[in-house]
C-alpha cells in the first residue's frame, strides 16, 4: 500500500499551513475570552464580599446599637450605612477592581461611625473630611489620597472622592 505524497504538492502545503494558523488564533482567541470572562467574574466576587462585608458590619453595629439603645424609648437617628462613590477615576485611568479596593479601603477607615447619632457626625464632619483627606491608601504600589467632594449626612452616609496619586 502506497501513502500519497500530498506534502509535496502546494495545494496541501498551504491547507496544513492555514489549518495550523487558524488553530493558533482560535487558540489566542480562545485564551482572551476566557480572560475577559474570569475578569468580570473576579469583580462581579469583589463587590458580592464587599456586599457581605458591609451588612455584616452594619448589622452587627445597629444590633449593638439597639442593645445600647433598648432602654431610651426615643431613639435618635443613627448612621446605617456607608456609600463612597470615586468621581474622576478615568483621570487616573483606574480600573473597577482598583475602584472597587479604594472604596472598601475608605470604608473600613470610617466603618466605626456606623451606628453612632447623625447629629454628632454633623458636628464632626470636618474631622470626618480630614480623616479621609489625610490617610494615604496604597494598592498595586501606588499610593492615593482623596479629596472630598461632597458628603451628605442622612442616615446612608454618602461620600463623594476624587483620587489623586501621591508624590
Amino acid at each position: 500500500m502506497h501513502i500519497p505524497p500530498y506534502h509535496k504538492k502546494p495545494s496541501w502545503q498551504l491547507f496544513f499551513t492555514g489549518a495550523f494558523v487558524g488553530g493558533i488564533i482560535a487558540y489566542f482567541i480562545l485564551i482572551y475570552m476566557y480572560g475577559t470572562m474570569y475578569e468580570e467574574l473576579l469583580g462581579e466576587n469583589l463587590e458580592l464580599t464587599s456586599q457581605v462585608n458591609d451588612l455584616t458590619e452594619q448589622n452587627q453595629a445597629l444590633l449593638k446599637d439597639k442593645e445600647d439603645l433598648s432602654e431610651k424609648s426615643d431613639e435618635p437617628l443613627t448612621v446605617k450605612s456607608i456609600t463612597v462613590t470615586i468621581v474622576e477615576g478615568e483621570r487616573l485611568k483606574l480600573d473597577r477592581l482598583i475602584e472597587h479596593q479604594l472604596e472598601e479601603m475608605v470604608k473600613e477607615q470610617i466603618s466605626h461611625i456606623i451606628g453612632q447619632e447623625i447629629e454628632i457626625i454633623n458636628k464632626s464632619d470636618r474631622l470626618l473630611q480630614s480623616t479621609i483627606e489625610n490617610k494615604e491608601f496604597t494598592v498595586d504600589d501606588f499610593t492615593y489620597y482623596f479629596e472630598v467632594k461632597k458628603l451628605t449626612i442622612t442616615s446612608d452616609l454618602k461620600i463623594d472622592v476624587i483620587p489623586q496619586l501621591s508624590n
